[in-house]
């Protein structure tokens, strides 16, 4: 990291660090040498690092154990060193720093530059931001990742998102009917992932009706190599006549027959379909 900052000709650089890799006493930040570009807040009270010839003043602070439930930034006020001031903040659940939009709005920065929550978002527009992280860390990070590009002029914030991440993990929903053939079903997940993007990586959700009696190899749905996991939620669709007939002089036949004319949606249709998989599966065993 110190090297790609380095490299950097025209940036000054400044962090804090959060819970996920906190302060321990031997922790590496404490007597790394960075670049001389970089700045590390590194007090587990408000401190800032001064930049005249910029006019702008960055506050922060670090977390010295993984968990802080005391709400620091209500009174994280700026010292009106410089025209600008910014403050670098982490947190916003209970055990993290819990934040009040409402009080950061009236600390009077700049700009407020949010980290912690994993998705981009924005608390206040162009003045209190979440970036999120710049690529998806887990199946659920999902949605867009990037950075906030922003610019502070004669008093005015404004920001941007900007989208940066190579591949998102999207979670998709793949209806299915009872009509269609496992190879039907293999094709449209291969097809809604060419049209949302093969270098993304996929949960699938199969939802609908399918053939009772159609075995789905969810691992041959994985033709580019970037399914996650395949969730089956289909349900059988019975064909309640047939197996009644079929099973007119024994439980599962009377069974139908007391309860198929109820109306879909009912308790009576959903203990329909259970107690017929139910009966199917013990007469096949």
């Amino acid at each position: 990291m110190d090297y790609l900052f380095q490299s950097l000709s025209r940036t000054k650089v400044v962090f804090i660090v959060g819970n996920h890799d906190y302060l321990k006493i031997n922790s590496y930040y404490w007597n790394f040498p960075w670049s001389p570009n970089v700045y590390s807040l590194l007090g587990s009270e408000l401190e800032y690092v001064d930049f005249p010839e910029l006019g702008t003043c960055v506050y922060g602070l670090s977390y010295e154990k993984r968990e802080i439930t005391a709400n620091l930034y209500d009174e994280a006020f700026p010292e009106g060193r410089r025209p600008i001031e910014i403050l670098l903040a982490h947190g916003g659940d209970e055990k993290h720093i819990p934040i009040n939009r409402n009080k950061l709005m009236d600390l009077g920065y700049d700009y407020i530059a949010l980290g912690h929550i994993h998705r981009p978002g924005e608390l206040l527009k162009n003045r209190i931001c979440y970036a999120g992280s710049l690529e998806p860390t887990d199946k659920n990070d999902t949605g867009p990742h990037g950075y906030i590009m922003g610019t502070i002029e004669k008093g005015q914030t404004k920001v941007r998102f900007v989208p940066f991440a190579k591949r998102e993990y999207i979670h998709m929903t793949v209806d299915v009917d009872k009509n269609m053939a496992a190879l039907e079903i293999k094709d449209r997940v291969v097809s809604l992932i060419q049209q949302r993007g093969t270098k993304n990586i996929y949960k699938i959700t199969l939802s609908g009706f399918r053939d009772p009696e159609l075995r789905l190899d969810t691992e041959a749905m994985d033709r580019y190599g970037n399914i996650l996991e395949v969730v089956d939620h289909t349900t059988a669709a019975y064909n309640y006549e047939r197996i009644q007939r079929q099973n007119e002089d024994n439980l599962l036949g009377k069974y139908i027959a007391c309860l198929k004319d109820s109306p879909e949606g009912s308790i009576r249709r959903q203990a329909l379909f259970e107690g017929v998989r139910a009966l199917l599966e013990t007469k096949r065993g």
